[in-house]
């Protein structure tokens, strides 16, 4: 009687694998056969020279340079906010924290894991007016104020991921260190933390994904159209997502069209990269915490 379940559960599994991939192979070629013709320096540079872009001797206005560099600024800021907070609280809740208080934080993340993402995008827009009106004039939506709004986004991924990877530790892992006469900091910060390092890097990469394609924040907390390369963290900035969106609603020509599959493509290669890199961080934090050992 097993049997015959056994095999529609996995042919069930099979099929849902088959039409993912395909999915996925099937949007990414829609956009390579729509966008591939655009590809070329003059989308990214525009009319400027390339040396004299990314020496930024010359401010690039009709080519995608700025909202690249804009996404990077902004994907990079906002991870590096986002992860000694997520970390730090993970760790709480692993290591330190009761019952009652565990239940009651994981269901407040659970909660803000589940906020819309226009509606942080929403209370960033509030916190920059805040802040104009109490603190200074020069305070507006800006590159500073997103990258805290993202980070507000994508912290209870790192604070899950923090959590599950120490949780997931075996018994005699946690109390090695310990019945050696470590203290409880020593076994966090050399044991148990190099050991689950690798499930914390996947929270990262999680991270990462998350602030390289969010739309609704940055929408109302500082992105614009033609903004050029961020002069500060006060600034107004491009970012490619928003170019997306904006140039898919408002354009008037075929060819204008074509540059935003020009710009989905060079999104989608900047999240491979920045996803090889956390790979090949947590690959060599993996074999460094092992070598250690």
């Amino acid at each position: 009687m097993k049997r015959p379940i056994e095999k529609l559960v996995t042919g069930f599994s099979w099929l849902c694998t088959i039409m993912l991939l395909g999915a996925v192979f099937s949007i990414t070629g829609f956009l390579f056969a729509k966008g591939y013709s655009s590809l070329d320096t003059r989308l990214i540079f525009g009319d400027t020279g390339i040396l004299d872009a990314l020496l930024l001797k010359k401010q690039v206005f009709n080519g995608l340079f700025p909202a690249i560099a804009g996404t990077l600024v902004l994907v990079v800021m906002s991870v590096a906010w986002a992860i000694p907070v997520g970390i730090a609280t993970g760790i709480y809740l692993a290591e330190y924290a009761g019952d009652r208080v565990r239940g009651l934080f994981n269901l407040f993340f659970d909660i803000l894991a589940g906020i819309p993402s226009i509606v942080i995008g929403l209370f960033g827009f509030a916190f920059s007016v805040f802040l104009h009106k109490n603190v200074s004039k020069a305070i507006q939506p800006c590159l500073l104020i997103s990258s805290i709004a993202l980070a507000f986004l994508v912290l209870p991924y790192l604070i899950r991921t923090t959590q599950v990877a120490l949780d997931g530790l075996p018994e005699d892992t946690r109390l090695g260190a310990l019945a050696l006469g470590a203290t409880k900091m020593q076994n966090i910060f050399y044991v148990l933390l190099p050991k689950s390092l690798s499930g914390i890097m996947s929270g990262v990469i999680l991270a990462i994904g998350r602030c390289a394609e969010d739309t609704a924040v940055i929408m109302l907390t500082g992105v614009v159209a033609t903004a050029g390369i961020p002069g500060s963290l006060l600034s107004s900035y491009e970012a490619l997502p928003f170019y997306i969106y904006y140039i898919s609603s408002q354009y008037t020509t075929p060819e204008e069209l074509l540059t935003g599959y020009g710009a989905s493509i060079i999104l989608l290669a900047m999240c491979v990269v920045l996803f090889s890199a956390a790979f090949f961080i947590k690959k060599r934090l993996t074999y460094m915490a092992f070598y250690r050992a």
